[in-house]
Parts: C-alpha cells; structure tokens; sequence
C-alpha cells in the first residue's frame, strides 16, 4: 500500500495518517506548523515511523517539534507518547492533569488495555514507553498556549469518553481537536454516503451524560471545524454533534436491554451493528461494504465500555 503524504487541512494545519491497526484513514497526527512547531496526538508507537515520515515530507525535523499534546491517554492516541519524546528530544508533553501519572508509568494503562484487547495487544501497542516528569506539563479548564502570534491553543476539561480528556480549540482555525469526545468520523463511506458519526464508548470511563454535557461544551465554542482523533476534519460540527448525541442514547438502551436479558457483551455487540447496519442500508451504503470491518472493532470495545457503565449504576 502507497503511503499517503500528509493532508493540508488549511491555516498550517496538516494530518498525518498513522495507519493505526493496518487500516488507512484510521487514526491520525496533527501538525500545526507555527513559530512553536505542535503535534496533537501520536497515535500507538507502531505509528510513529509514519509520523516521523510525515514530518520529513513537511520538512519539519523531530528537534523542531516544541509540543506533543494528547488529548487523553488511551494507547490509540497516546500510546506513542513515550518513542516519539525521544526522537523530538526538545519537545515537552502536554496531557490532561489526571492522565500524567500514568504517562510516566504507564503500567497500569497497559495491564488496562491488555484487558481489552488481549493476544493483540503487542502487535497493535508495543512498545509503550514511559514519559519523564520532566518533559510533561499539565493543561487545566481554560488553560492556553500560544504557538505564535496569529495562534493560541485553548484547553477544555471533556470528561465523557474518558476521565482524562481535553478538548482544544485553535484560534486560528476556529476549530476544535476533539479527541474521541465528540465521536468518531467514518469517512469511509464518502463513496455512498456523507461522513457519519457515532460515539465511542470503551471502557472504562464511559460516561452518557458527560459525553453529551462536553460535546455541549465544545458546541458553545462555535467551532467552523472539527478535527477528530478517528479521523480527519469536518466542516460541519453541527452535524458530528447532532448525529452522536442521537446514537449515545440508543447505544445505551441496545445494551441495558440486552444485559436485563441475560445477554453479555457479544449480544449487545450484534445489537449496535443491527442498528447501524439498518442506518447505513437506508443510505445506500451496502452490508459488504469495507467501512464494516472498523465497525466490527469499534463495537466490540463500544460493547465492552456500555455493560462497565451499566453494571456500575448498579453498585
């Protein structure tokens, strides 16, 4: 497969495709190439020859990186963190106050995903190395940084996909780094359809009603554009926000029916896919469709996240 360069999304902002789990269009890097030269996101280590290769296509050296900023510290995001600090040695980290410790000691984060993801974790997160404490600085409610005259970054506290989550709004752009908070764009469908959104709930800190007060939070912002984690930009946030405030709930009720039935994760799993699958027939979009095979994964660990929610209201 050809490696695509990276993207130019407009105001000196660039997409670096990090080809997370093998897939194109997957997970990305940002660039924001100011005076204060600024990646959002590293994806998982695997990625970050494709990041470093996307910096070189931009002319950008790895010294010149000054911040790496996550918007939380989930591996797909952030499990990178550690290999890409050594090879920008002048940047500092940038990461939500309750995700720092575990970038420094990243054990419990991996014992976590490896729950998750089992026999594959290896292949799709080693190495996930530790970030010095000197290298990594807390961003708060309101918080910014200024990476040159025409372009600061402001960061949101966006609790709702994970307790350590930031959302960053980019005054030159006027758009929003939404993380996972505000969903994920499958573009994959473009061929059939416009871009859809849906939410993502993995464990373990999924959260309904804070995803839907932070995306709230970030509409208020009158972003013109997001830029999602999973992936790529949109020019229409009112969109991204209405459709995923309209799936949280459904993703919700699919799960607390299945587990009053008895039924485990695997079952509200095939309950996500029936609900999606009938959305996406009625808009022409066929069930062999490729965008399935990221669906199939994303529900999978969206399933898993829903019965740890429901099952703590019951404690």
């Amino acid at each position: 497969m050809e490696k695509k360069k990276p993207v130019a999304l407009g105001n000196e902002l660039y997409l670096i495709d990090g080809y997370d789990l093998g897939f194109e269009g997957r997970t990305g890097t940002y660039v924001c190439n100011e005076k204060h030269t600024t990646l959002i996101e590293t994806g998982p280590s695997p990625s970050i020859p494709h990041v470093l290769a996307g910096l070189s296509e931009l002319g950008i050296r790895p010294e010149e990186v000054a911040f790496i900023i996550l918007t939380h510290i989930h591996l797909d995001h952030a499990g990178g963190a550690g290999v890409l600090v050594k090879e920008c040695p002048n940047a500092e980290v940038i990461v939500h106050k309750k995700g720092k410790r575990h970038l420094a000691d990243p054990s419990r984060l991996v014992k976590g995903a490896r729950m998750v993801y089992g026999e594959v974790f290896d292949q799709l997160f080693n190495p996930v190395l530790p970030v010095s404490e000197e290298k990594l600085v807390v961003k708060e409610e309101g918080e910014t940084l200024k990476l040159s005259d025409s372009r600061t970054l402001t960061f949101y506290d966006s609790p709702g996909h994970a307790g350590h989550h930031l959302a960053v709004y980019d005054s030159r752009s006027r758009g929003v780094f939404t993380g996972d908070t505000a969903g994920i764009r499958y573009h994959q469908v473009e061929d059939r359809m416009d871009s859809f959104f849906l939410p993502t709930t993995s464990p373990n800190q999924f959260d309904p009603d804070l995803m839907i007060s932070s995306i709230e939070k970030i509409e208020s912002l009158d972003p013109k554009h997001l830029y999602f984690g999973h992936f790529g930009a949109t020019d229409h946030p009112e969109q991204a926000f209405d459709q995923v405030k309209k799936w949280i709930p459904v993703f919700v009720s699919e799960a607390k029916d299945a587990l009053e039935q008895g039924e485990g994760i695997e079952v509200i799993q095939k309950r996500l896919h029936l609900r999606v699958s009938e959305y996406l027939a009625g808009n022409g979009v066929p069930d062999d469709h490729p965008v399935y095979q990221l669906l199939q994964l994303d529900f999978e660990v969206c399933a898993m996240g829903l019965a740890d929610y429901l099952q703590k209201q019951k404690v």
